[in-house]
């Protein structure tokens, strides 16, 4: 052993206390504006169905619709691989697991849309379709959800409506909307965990600030715990991204929830309307939409709000030359919002199921060994060819848990790259509520 360095010091206690004492503001708004990712599971898209058009087999049409686009036009895995450009080792086991989440559990996110999907309608038939989507996501919810690794199950993992927005012209019907279907799952049992609610066109945080008024007011009359109740905040207007006094606006709007966000998601086509793109160029993909993107992304991170991306309008249907053309915009699309950390999009037809889980199993089976190396080298310090860091530790395990969370990745094969169980991975992924988790008394 070596001598013991002397170790000296100029700073009286009291100064470090005085600054302490100075940041303690600081501290508590960054634990309450920057509490983290919530560590829960987030979906890979959000499928919409007009509130007329839902009911209790349409999460298994979906499915049964997007099976039957595979027989037709790509009956095995070959065929399907050669149209997306999937590598050749990660054809078959994509193809298996597509059509594995297709017979399991084709939709993990559902919105029963009552705003531009259904339109004006007289308000008996709105409120009518309204409590109709309660009983049946009630019911659905009662017949359990199924997870990656367990068939059955009649819910998607989330579920609720989108209503129509707080403008002045449709909020009253946006907010009887909301209390017809709500007061309808509390009749019918109650809140289900997975419940999602979407806010649509939201201009100014005001119209946010007016949401949760709406939200507290149910909570109080029915003895719902506050902030039980949270929401999706849409962009789909220039004016939620800069407001007129040049400020980020959805920036504000995350503010202006109270900490009932819980995700910001992008409306390709009334944004790309909004700032003056013509409709053959309106895309997830335009400058416009990346933007838009790249400011709600900045706006929301580290918050525990996440970001959507939005949608494609070219349907997979008809010959199977335009299906194979609408598959390869739709899996090229979905592949690069993956690479753009973008994790969520919307899906509008069951033809577009099949792309969308072969984008997100081909993203992760891709990543899975170098992430698990380079995890397991961080855990183990053996250091390698790269130096990572906590932060970095923190995205690999997300990317992990998000493989393993959509049906993408095996708990078992991920355990034996990474010698590391679930919670292992929940611990790097969210340190901080880890911390909390552990200290808390």
């Amino acid at each position: 052993m070596g001598q013991q360095e002397k170790v000296a010091t100029s700073l009286a206690g009291a100064v470090s206390e005085e600054i302490s004492a100075s940041l303690v503001a600081v501290d508590e708004e960054l634990a309450r504006r920057y509490p983290g990712d919530p560590g829960t599971r987030q979906p890979v898209h959000t499928v919409y169905v007009p509130g007329d058009l839902f009911d209790a087999d349409t999460l298994r049409g979906w499915g049964d619709q997007a099976l039957a686009a595979l027989d037709e036009h790509a009956p095995d895995a070959a065929s399907f691989a050669k149209v997306l450009g999937i590598a050749d080792e990660l054809a078959a086991p994509v193809y298996e697991r597509v059509r594995a989440k297709l017979e399991r559990e084709p939709v993990e996110d559902l919105r029963v849309d009552f705003e531009d999907g259904y339109g004006p309608r007289p308000d008996a038939e709105e409120d009518a379709a309204a409590a109709r989507a309660a009983r049946l996501i009630a019911e659905a919810y009662a017949g359990g959800t199924s997870r990656p690794e367990a068939g059955g199950g009649t819910a998607a993992p989330y579920m609720g409506i989108r209503m129509k927005c707080m403008e002045a012209a449709v909020r009253d019907r946006g907010i009887r909307t909301t209390d017809v279907f709500l007061t309808g799952l509390m009749e019918h049992g109650g809140l289900p965990d997975g419940l999602v609610l979407t806010l649509p066109k939201v201009t100014y945080p005001e119209q946010v600030s007016a949401f949760v008024r709406l939200l507290e007011a149910f909570e109080k009359a029915h003895g719902l715990p506050a902030g039980r109740l949270g929401f999706e905040i849409q962009i789909e207007t220039s004016q939620s991204i800069l407001a007129a006094d040049g400020t980020a606006a959805v920036a504000r709007m995350i503010d202006a929830a109270e900490g009932r966000a819980t995700g910001l998601h992008y409306g390709t086509f009334d944004y790309s309307a909004c700032v003056g793109v013509s409709a053959a160029y309106q895309a997830s993909d335009h400058p416009a939409a990346d933007h838009a993107k790249a400011v709600m992304q900045v706006a929301a991170a580290g918050t525990g709000v996440r970001v959507s991306d939005g949608s494609t309008n070219v349907l997979p249907i008809g010959s199977t030359a335009h299906v194979h053309e609408a598959w390869r915009l739709h899996y090229g699309l979905t592949r690069r919002a993956l690479a753009r950390a973008y994790y969520q999009g919307w899906d509008m037809h069951p033809g577009h199921l099949p792309t969308r889980y072969a984008a997100v199993y081909a993203f992760y089976r891709e990543g899975l060994e170098q992430a698990a190396a380079r995890l397991a080298a961080y855990v183990a310090k053996a250091g390698g060819d790269v130096m990572d860091e906590p932060a970095t530790a923190k995205a690999l395990s997300g990317f992990l848990l998000r493989g393993l969370d959509c049906g993408a990745l095996d708990n078992e094969e991920v355990a034996r790259l990474t010698g590391l169980t679930r919670a292992d991975l929940d611990g790097f992924a969210s340190p901080r509520r880890a911390a909390l988790t552990v200290t808390a008394p």
